[in-house]
């Protein structure tokens, strides 16, 4: 992904590129829904795979995230130029939450609790297939919340 320093220091990053990762995870998360009707260890490692890219994205943002090296080599070249960009600290809060997801789902299914594990996968296939379908980011529209949360308050004047 085609990463640019913006003039307020925030990194950003092509749209297209997150909304391509959106659709490979989209198609890790079916298989992995998929599988887990038949072998919830298999469904586990699968999902064990995807919590780690998860976290590669989270902890490395766009520029470390594997399928976001897959859009920058091999299909943001065949494109049109950038035309819109967005921030990346959302973007890394938004994988931070699906590594809980996938991590919450390779739980369910190692632990022997399948349907915790379906129902985690689930809720992790919704919010890839809106980012992919529809550029709708769940933990973007978080973020700004989480972040206003973390902020350290100002600090205050001593009173004599």
């Amino acid at each position: 992904m085609s990463i640019t320093n913006t003039d307020a220091g925030i990194d950003r990053v092509d749209v297209r590129g997150p909304r391509f990762a959106a659709w490979v995870t989209t198609a890790v998360l079916l298989t992995a829904l998929i599988v887990s009707a038949v072998s919830p260890q298999a469904a586990a490692i699968i999902l064990a795979l995807q919590a780690v890219i998860f976290a590669i994205g989270a902890v490395g943002g766009p520029r470390r995230h594997p399928y976001g090296k897959v859009f920058a080599t091999l299909v943001a070249p065949r494109l049109e130029p950038v035309k819109e960009r967005e921030p990346v600290p959302p973007l890394k809060f938004a994988q931070l939450v699906g590594f809980v997801f996938a991590v919450a789902a390779v739980a369910g299914f190692g632990f022997d609790v399948p349907l915790a594990g379906v129902i985690a996968t689930a809720f992790a296939l919704v919010a890839a297939f809106l980012n992919a379908a529809f550029g709708i980011c769940l933990g973007c529209q978080l973020y700004p919340l989480v972040a206003r949360f973390r902020r350290v308050p100002a600090e205050r004047p001593h009173i004599k």
